[in-house]
């Protein structure tokens, strides 16, 4: 049975195409008013990705280096900023980046490619596109146009009420009669966009011709349907729309194939989903089935309008909407549909608004790709805005939602939290039962990205949350098992390489995932543009998938690439020059510095940091290296550390590496460091006053480690790095008893970390005090990004850089100990050395 508005669909009257309004100009957010070109494109297959092999050992690092890039690189002066933005270069980064600059002219110019958008104009664009963030960016769906089409005039004078929507309905035909998506190919969205249409064209008798050219296609192309036999790819709600639409077309008299044998496996599952959510629910319970009213005929209308949202829809969904407006005349339908209209110039979307999808999906985004250092303050804006609708319910794709999903709700969490919001895991009880997690409730199959997302949240877990540990081991055995049978396809997005976007999740979560690795990979995996939605139709979101977001991320990831080869190079003249491998350090053990600090901290106005971060950590292996050479009782060890304390301050920065002895060589080493530009707001003198005092701690400790836990020290050599990044960002130790008491700890957090570390490196796997260690390294590092993801309580704490630098450092030492060795070959292969195409 259908419901009385639907039946008089068929008596429609008949409207001249000619009274239909002109086609709109319009710029393309919507639909794009004119005719599209067929496309044949089939779904894409899922693409396993494959960890390439290092084909190159260190030492021919150098070759590839001179052979592939040092004549077309781009000046390496600071990208300017918007004028607005832009602010004094500080002393000490003129100094490092007209040195590199300066190599450069040596290299030869830059040549840049013919077309190629110039990073400043990209910058620009996505700046603007970020501060028009609105209610979101989202193409039409013919079949929600159709629904509102067919909307009847509500003053009575016999024609539609939004004769706009049938105008973009007849516009918007595609070469072979069907309506969907142009570029992609389903069979699914085809099929159902195309027989809402031909139902909209024959309820108004308009275009009769189009309208069999439509039915044409749906006789053609039934068979297909049962070709796409993943669940995965079946639109929301489809179970319920299609029969529904097909109870109108037998009232219209449409030549539609009713009793095509792969109707029968929907009308299956529509009793199926019916059953999940019982109709007393639905009445009085906000839940999906809201998003698809138009596939339930009897329903009791005056309860439901108690469950509409704040702005007059039904779980933002036009087609539900207008089916409710038809039913019940409903101001509040009307006004929201009248808005959504009007916003999409007749082409209406299959959700409306995607607020909160959009600006946490836009952040993600920015922040995988490795650009999101450019757009600082247009991300803070955007996850204010997004904070100010978290509940403890959790999230939906829009604001103000009475319905909460998981996949909305963990990329806000994990947003959130990453940017120091106080939220609280309880929100994902919401989502459990019996140990299991799910998106809705009365779901019919299980989302990937929404467990992808969860399982990404649940790597944020502070100490004591317990719920984010179930969510994590439930998450992480769903995502393998998925991986093993090679079924990682999802309801909700066809994504350009969601296996490889998992499997890197899975391989290198969040403790063991380096910036620039991370963004390495995401580049290969980001569709841009071509990355397509699954709704109630298939969709696109314009400022989710952008090609500006990609072409910005490749154009700076291989900008930073050949700043982080100069420095190579320049590295790798140091260590002959200082006869690093004298002391014991290996050039691939300067690699692996080099490549940690530039994973790490890539930026190209970082160069101190990462540079002084790679010949401390040289440093430091030389001297423990020279340390392990000689017994407790040999006199050089204890004249060495005299020395160094003896020196004056001012000779540190006038020895040089012309000493004949080792310990004079080692301490013109050292006196290096003094030489390296150093910011403005930290003088030299205060800079070399504390690089002495960071060194000298660590001596004594190594000293003291040497007869109590051997030479190797990670803990303390944590602690170093941490503090040189810091003396060469221009910040020292606080001085505020707060500030003091929460670096103190985490400063025993990390060294503590570090150490056991080492003993999950060492220490077989199965062995007692292996298992003992990886348990006490995981509490610890929940204890670590608690202390750092947390925003100060109380005033005068530690500045929230200084805390990054310790989670930043500290995850470079887990990196160490979590990636295999063949693995750590291919990231400094493709993170160093080989520009993305």
């Amino acid at each position: 049975m259908t419901s009385s508005a639907i039946i008089q669909a068929a008596h429609f009257p008949a409207i001249l195409r000619s009274s239909l309004p002109p086609p709109p100009d319009i710029s393309g957010k919507g639909g794009n008013g004119r005719r599209r070109k067929n496309a044949g494109v089939s779904l894409p297959s899922s693409n396993w990705r494959e960890n390439a092999s290092l084909n190159a050992g260190p030492q021919e690092y150098r070759s590839i280096l001179i052979d592939k890039r040092l004549g077309e690189v781009q000046s390496q002066n600071k990208i300017p900023e918007l004028k607005e933005e832009e602010e004094e270069e500080e002393e000490s980064h003129k100094v490092i980046s007209n040195s590199i600059a300066s190599n450069l002219c040596n290299c030869g110019k830059y040549q840049r490619h013919e077309g190629r958008v110039g990073i400043y104009e990209l910058i620009k664009e996505i700046k603007t596109m970020l501060r028009s963030l609105n209610d979101g960016e989202i193409t039409s769906s013919a079949y929600d146009t159709a629904w509102v089409a067919m909307v009847p005039n509500l003053n009575g004078d016999g024609g539609p009420h939004f004769p706009s929507c049938l105008r973009w309905i007849i516009d918007n035909q595609l070469d072979d009669g069907s309506w969907g998506d142009e570029k992609l190919f389903s069979a699914h969205d085809r099929i159902i966009n195309t027989l809402a249409c031909a139902v909209a064209l024959r309820s108004w008798s308009v275009c009769p011709a189009q309208c069999e050219r439509g039915l044409l296609f749906l006789r053609e192309n039934m068979w297909r349907m049962a070709e796409e036999n993943h669940e995965e790819l079946m639109p929301i709600g489809f179970e319920v729309a299609l029969p529904s639409l097909i109870d109108i077309a037998k009232g219209l008299g449409l030549d539609f194939p009713y009793k095509d044998p792969a109707l029968k496996d929907i009308y299956e599952k529509r009793e199926i989903k019916m059953k999940r959510i019982p109709r007393e629910v639905m009445h009085k319970v906000p839940t999906s089935l809201l998003h698809s009213l138009e596939g339930m005929p009897g329903l009791e209308w005056e309860m439901l309008l108690r469950l509409q949202s704040l702005e007059g829809s039904f779980l933002f969904s036009p087609s539900s909407t207008a089916y409710a407006l038809m039913e019940t005349r409903d101001e509040n339908c009307l006004r929201y549909l009248e808005k959504v209209v009007d916003r999409f110039h007749g082409g209406v979307p299959n959700v409306y608004p995607v607020d909160i999808f959009e600006h946490l999906w836009v952040v993600d985004r920015l922040e995988r790709l490795g650009i999101s250092h450019y757009f600082q303050a247009e991300i803070e804006d955007l996850m204010q805005y997004v904070f100010k609708y978290w509940s403890e319910k959790g999230l939906c794709w829009a604001r103000n939602s009475k319905v909460h999903d998981i996949d909305d709700t963990a990329m806000g969490f994990r947003l959130l939290r990453l940017h120091g919001y106080s939220v609280s895991p309880e929100v994902f009880r919401n989502f459990e039962r019996d140990g299991e997690f799910f998106g809705f409730i009365g779901q019919s199959n299980q989302s990937v990205t929404g467990i992808y997302n969860l399982n990404r949240a649940s790597q944020l877990v502070f100490s004591g949350e317990e719920i984010l540990n179930q969510a994590k081991s439930f998450s992480y055995h769903f995502l393998r098992q998925k991986q093993s049978s090679n079924l990682l396809l999802d309801k909700w997005v066809i994504a350009k390489d969601l296996p490889g976007e998992v499997a890197y999740a899975l391989d290198f979560p969040f403790y063991a995932s380096l910036p620039r690795i991370e963004a390495r990979w995401y580049i290969q995996e980001y569709g841009g543009g071509d990355d397509i939605w699954i709704g109630k139709t298939l969709y696109r979101m314009l400022c989710v998938n952008h090609v500006a977001y990609l072409n910005l991320a490749k154009v700076e990831f291989n900008r930073c690439q050949a700043i982080h080869q100069l420095e190579w190079v320049g590295l790798q003249r140091w260590y002959e020059e200082c006869r690093l491998e004298d002391y014991g350090v290996a050039r691939k053990s300067m690699m692996e510095a080099y490549f940690l600090a530039a994973a790490s901290i890539f930026e190209s106005d970082r160069s101190i940091e990462r540079l002084t971060w790679a010949r401390t950590a040289v440093l430091a292996e030389a001297i423990s290296s020279f340390y392990s050479r000689y017994s407790a009782g040999d006199k050089i060890m204890p004249s060495f550390l005299e020395d160094v304390l003896a020196r004056p301050l001012n000779l540190w920065s006038e020895l040089n590496r012309t000493a004949e002895t080792p310990v004079d060589h080692i301490l013109g080493m050292l006196c290096l460091l003094n030489t390296m530009p150093v910011r403005k707001k930290l003088p030299t003198q205060a800079f070399r006053r504390h690089l002495r005092r960071a060194w000298v701690e660590w001596l004594l400790k190594l000293e003291e480690g040497e007869s109590e836990r051997g030479w190797l020290m990670p803990g303390e050599t944590s602690l170093l790095l941490i503090r040189t990044i810091e003396l060469c960002a221009g910040r020292t130790e606080p001085e505020g008893e707060v500030a003091r008491l929460e670096y103190a700890y985490l400063a025993r957090l990390a060294a503590s970390i570090c150490s056991r570390l080492q003993v999950c490196m060492w220490v077989p796997e199965g062995n007692m005090r292996r298992k003992c260690s990886d348990e006490d390294v995981e509490s610890e590092m929940q204890e670590l990004v608690k202390c750092v993801l947390d925003r100060p309580q109380r005033p005068n704490g530690l500045n929230r850089e200084t805390k990054k630098t310790f989670l930043t450092v500290i995850k470079s030492f887990y990196y160490m100990a979590w990636c295999p060795s063949a693995a750590r070959d291919d990231h400094i292969s493709k993170v160093l050395f080989e520009p993305v195409e």
